[in-house]
């Protein structure tokens, strides 16, 4: 029989054998094990840790990208919006032999116009220590590189924010454009602090659709009359909302230093002109005001007005143009007008007479009244001031009342000819899209001159000299001005002019104001050598309305 622990084991020690080379040979294992696990540990902290590093670095720089907010139209198209972009630079050094192949094609695929796989290589094999092989990448070109870093970390992009605007030169001067620091022109400077501190986009109150059809009516007229100039503009005469300004020549606000510095002075606000007769709206509201209307004044013979010695004050006298003496004194028998008719045939003799009639400081007043003596602080920014008389005799008077003499910004005759026919109320104007509430406003005429006035630029589009601004199906009221350029020493250029048209719509209760020039037209064939605004700006001005009315009434 066997006994149990002596006969399975009869010449081995009974109990624990000690040998002392195992012993080591465990305690090796056992510690190399334990360091293989630490190590093993830490990099799966430190990959979680740059993995939490990258998201963190990105949602950095997301934050930097929405931390200026989007700008976008009336309607939420987008005007002005930043981008995530880099430049992306190869190190080739780092290129391991084994991935050559296989980091040439990432770079092809970044860029395949810029290289091919073989010029990819020669990069590659080049041993420089940094070569930029792409700048301002976009959003799919950084994720192709972003995920090939992961696995063969040769690449480096420098991460930045830049502003886009999709449209270009269209909303140039409205929407301006950025620097460094923030806003640098127009929307981006006025509101530069609400695009830095929120996150929801401004809504401004254009209409990138309007906003087209002037851009592309205004160029095609630049060209066709060889103009020096063009500028156009479209408000809602009733909440002072800009649905439209434009102005040419312009430039594109992604790369400013294509164009003359010249190109980015906002001329609608910054540049004064002389109107012409569009001032007649003015001076035969004041007839109205002070009782004139009834008066006639003779208007047959050229105007010379005389000073306290009775010597002529003028070098010329105030004369009119050949085809006001051809169609209404000649054709017409009419050598006496009312303020009424002076206005209908735009009448610089009966017009001057009107003034010299108005009391006192009337005429200097009412032009204080409507801001033609300053410069407007508008939400949007600050007007210059205007050029006015120093001194206002009746020379001055006189040649007021037909815009001569006195220069305003476009911006300060579009608020005044609106106050003359909406109504009576100086409405100011807004780049913001307005939500019902109270309108900045002060009324400086009454309510029935404003109708007389409505009337007759109502007839001055059906009958006069803004026929080419008429259009189907809603009735239109307008006034002309041609103005000759004044030179250096103060006398007039009679080969340069400025041509202006203003119109309202609809007449009866206008809800629009549009105002159209035309910087130093030339003639055309079809304009019969003539080169004033019956025959450049009027026509525009109509081309625009007719491309407008749908979007307005639809």
């Amino acid at each position: 029989m066997f006994e149990i622990g002596e006969d399975i084991l009869p010449h081995e020690y009974k109990g624990t054998v000690y040998n002392r080379d195992s012993a080591r040979r465990l305690i090796i294992i056992k510690r190399c094990f334990i360091v293989i696990f630490c190590i093993f540990i830490i990099q799966t902290l430190n990959l979680g840790l740059q993995k939490n590093d990258v998201n963190r670095i990105n949602a950095m720089m997301d934050k930097e990208i929405s931390r200026r907010a989007d700008i976008v139209d009336r309607n939420g198209v987008v005007l002005a919006k930043s981008i995530s972009t880099g430049n992306i630079k190869l190190f080739p050094l780092k290129v391991k032999q084994k991935d050559e192949d296989r980091v040439a094609e990432i770079i092809h695929k970044l860029s395949s116009v810029d290289y091919t796989v073989s010029d990819a290589l020669k990069l590659i094999h080049s041993n420089k220590k940094g070569i930029y092989i792409k700048f301002d990448a976009d959003k799919d070109q950084l994720k192709l590189i972003d995920e090939a870093n992961r696995q063969y970390n040769c690449f480096e992009i420098e991460r930045k924010s830049v502003r886009n605007y999709p449209h270009r030169n269209v909303f140039s001067h409205i929407i301006g454009f950025t620097g460094k620091d923030g806003g640098l022109e127009g929307v981006e400077y006025i509101y530069d602090a609400y695009l830095k501190e929120n996150k929801d986009e401004l809504r401004l109150s254009i209409d990138s659709r309007i906003q087209n059809i002037f851009y592309e009516q205004l160029n095609i007229a630049m060209n066709k009359y060889r103009a020096k100039g063009a500028m156009g503009m479209l408000m809602n005469s009733r909440t002072g909302e800009m649905l439209a300004m434009v102005q040419l020549p312009d430039f594109d606000p992604n790369n400013i230093t294509m164009s003359p510095i010249s190109n980015r002075r906002f001329k609608l606000l910054r540049d004064n002109y002389e109107m012409g007769s569009i001032f007649k709206i003015f001076n035969t509201a004041l007839a109205y005001k002070y009782g004139l209307e009834n008066k006639e004044y003779y208007v047959d013979k050229p105007l010379q007005i005389y000073d306290k010695k009775g010597r002529p004050a003028l070098k010329h006298p105030i004369d009119d143009v050949s085809s006001f003496k051809r169609d209404v004194v000649q054709k017409m028998g009419k050598k006496k007008l009312k303020p009424y008719d002076i206005m209908l045939h735009s009448c610089n003799v009966g017009s001057a007479q009107i003034a010299l009639d108005l009391p006192g400081t009337a005429q200097q007043d009412f032009f204080k009244k409507i801001n033609l003596d300053k410069a407007l602080n508008l939400e949007f920014g600050k007007t210059e001031k205007a050029i006015t008389y120093k001194f206002w005799g009746p020379t001055e008077r006189a040649t007021a009342s037909f815009g001569h003499g006195i220069a305003v910004t476009p911006m300060h005759l579009l608020l005044a000819v609106n106050a003359m026919t909406n109504g009576g109320i100086y409405i100011y104007p807004t780049l913001l899209k307005r939500s019902i509430g109270a309108i900045r406003g002060e009324r400086v005429l009454e309510s029935e001159i404003s109708e007389h006035l409505r009337d007759i630029m109502y007839h001055i589009a059906e009958e006069t000299t803004a026929r080419k601004a008429r259009v189907k199906g809603i009735d239109v009221g307008g006034k002309t001005g041609t103005a000759e350029k004044r030179l250096a020493d103060g006398t007039t250029d009679k080969t340069r002019n400025m041509t202006v048209f203003t119109g309202v719509f609809p007449v009866s209760a206008p809800q629009y104001i549009i105002f159209v020039a035309l910087d130093e037209p030339n003639a055309t064939e079809e304009s019969w050598g003539w080169k004033t605004a019956a025959w450049n700006a009027v026509p525009t001005a109509g081309y625009i309305l007719n491309g407008i009315m749908p979007l307005l009434f639809e």
